[in-house]
């Protein structure tokens, strides 16, 4: 289905969270070296609750060893000076949605990386900084899977 990728996370709830959403949505993370933790953290477990063996999750050591991994069509940067919202884009199974460490977001030579093919931004109130990491993936990766129809959901009737 869908991918996201964090490019350095740093703080492990944020890390567990991903991966608990991972699972819940069918979707793989992808996580870029080096990592601000260890999988053994207590705070990565809590947060992840039981879905750790539920989630795909890889490791990357670098960058350029997740794109040869992802082998990415369209990958979508979520920027705070992205030029596009994240609702304009009709996301395809396979995209690829990337998101910055907590503490400064993705560098510019990331955001302008050729295999990049749109820097994205979720709408916020003027003058403020950024969302939470895990927050902004679960937006991001709900638009993509609501645009998909929930591909493979158990959907209530």
């Amino acid at each position: 289905m869908f991918r996201i990728l964090f490019l350095t996370p740093e703080i492990p709830g944020n890390t567990g969270n991903a991966i608990r959403l991972a699972a819940i949505t069918g979707a793989e993370l992808h996580l870029v070296e080096p990592l601000g933790f260890d999988f053994s953290d207590a705070k990565l477990r809590r947060a992840g609750l039981d879905y750790h063996d539920l989630a795909v999750v890889t490791v990357h050591k670098t960058l350029e060893a997740a794109w040869l991994a992802l082998a990415p069509e369209r990958v979508y940067a979520f920027t705070s000076d992205g030029e596009v919202n994240y609702t304009d884009i009709a996301y395809q199974p396979g995209d690829v949605l990337m998101f910055g460490r907590e503490s400064d977001g993705l560098p510019e030579d990331v955001k302008h990386d050729p295999l990049v093919t749109s820097r994205v931004r979720l709408p916020m109130m003027p003058s403020l900084r950024s969302l939470n990491l895990a927050n902004a993936a679960s937006i991001a990766i709900f638009e993509a899977w609501r645009q998909n129809d929930f591909a493979g959901a158990q959907i209530q009737a």
